[in-house]
């Protein structure tokens, strides 16, 4: 059966074979299972690509994709889902000073979903508040499989309105307020910026550019997007990765108890190695 979805402006035709099309494609490049009551949210981010291009229809575009390799990223781009903000869900950063002031070898932290930097920076801005200073020599790595976003991190420039919710204190320690035309814009203290590394990394991916071994993985709300053995299979890769005495922080809508060989809990969403 077709369907017309209207935008504003447009008009293009959307039928439910290229939804099906979409789901396909995504998940086989991702790995992520998009759900049945995505299709609206599909149309309304794939049609400015449409737009872009000056084609006709979501299945010409799907069409331009399957033809051109190069524009599988930016169709990645646009489904994926960007939700994030600075120290969003707090506690998880309670646990991570408590873990580096209680283990002096941490070398490596892993944010693998990074978004647009705000979960990297407050991993940084919470090892700077346990240990007193920048220069802490633990690497941050923080990845993403969407590119844009990735330069949106890497640039540290946000919004005076994404950073209302920190503390006075904060606000002046780790970000620059913009002037003239950046007004109403602030930046993330080079300081901070050079304590983070960016890299894209595909999480189906057979090889990650991560280096072993890892003292805490990041990795929130992301394997609710995969399916079940995906998850496993996930997990048991980047449980791999950590120290016998790791940490893996997972989201508010994760749960982990049916992989109890892979992690055991540890606090509220936290896991070690099982």
């Amino acid at each position: 059966m077709l369907k017309l979805i209207k935008d504003d402006k447009h008009e293009f035709l959307y039928t439910n074979e290229d939804f099906k099309r979409v789901r396909l494609f995504l998940n086989k490049l991702t790995g992520i299972n998009l759900a049945e009551s995505k299709d609206a949210m599909v149309y309304s981010r794939l049609v400015r690509r449409v737009r872009a291009l000056n084609l006709n229809s979501i299945g010409e575009y799907l069409e331009f994709v399957d033809a051109n390799a190069n524009e599988e990223q930016n169709f990645i781009n646009a489904l994926t889902t960007n939700l994030t903000s600075f120290f969003r869900e707090e506690h998880h950063f309670d646990v991570l000073k408590d873990y580096v002031l209680s283990n002096s070898e941490v070398k490596r932290i892993w944010c693998a979903a990074s978004s647009t930097g705000e979960e990297p920076y407050s991993i940084a801005i919470s090892l700077v508040e346990a240990l007193g200073k920048f220069d802490t020599h633990i690497e941050i790595i923080a990845s993403d499989i969407d590119s844009n976003v990735l330069e949106t991190a890497k640039q540290g420039i946000y919004h005076e309105s994404r950073i209302q919710s920190l503390s006075l204190d904060r606000k002046k320690r780790f970000f620059k307020k913009g002037v003239g035309s950046n007004r109403g814009f602030v930046r993330v203290a080079p300081e901070l910026r050079e304590m983070v590394s960016f890299r894209k990394i595909n999480l189906l991916d057979s090889q990650w550019p991560v280096e072993m071994p890892v003292n805490i993985i990041f990795c929130r709300n992301v394997m609710i997007y995969f399916n079940r053995e995906m998850q496993e299979a996930l997990l048991t890769r980047m449980v791999r990765l950590l120290k016998k005495d790791g940490l893996y922080i997972a989201g508010h809508s994760e749960n982990f108890s049916a992989f109890s060989h892979v992690v055991k809990p540890f606090g509220k969403t936290t896991y070690k190695p099982a």
